[in-house]
């Protein structure tokens, strides 16, 4: 009896890891053995870079409020304490983009926020 092997699935899975190394340099791109270590490589940065971007998009909106809010006399830590203590519920994305695009709107919710 012939061996049997399933060469439809085999080539089908070697030809899905040189799809997704199509793009990278030298024998990365078509050699299975070293292109299925960079693939591997690069879905483990991706997965755990989808996590560092929440991380690092709050700190910059962190930052502009920080900056927006010294600019009316408040530090980031006295202003986001007194949003909380007047009950404004604006998350940090929202913040940063009204300090960044309506400066006036801004300053508005800073002095309902000191008064």
């Amino acid at each position: 009896m012939p061996r049997s092997v399933n060469k439809v699935a085999s080539r089908a899975r070697r030809k899905k890891i040189l799809d997704m190394a199509k793009g990278y340099w030298g024998r990365r791109k078509n050699v299975y053995t070293i292109a299925k270590n960079h693939v591997e490589k690069g879905l483990t940065h991706a997965y755990s870079d989808r996590r560092l971007k929440k991380r690092d998009y709050r700190s910059l909106w962190i930052v502009r409020i920080n900056a927006a809010a010294r600019q009316h006399g408040l530090s980031y830590s006295v202003f986001m304490h007194k949003l909380k203590e007047n009950n404004v519920h604006l998350n940090r994305k929202v913040l940063s983009a009204i300090a960044l695009d309506n400066p006036e709107v801004f300053a508005s919710i800073v002095n309902t926020v000191k008064n």
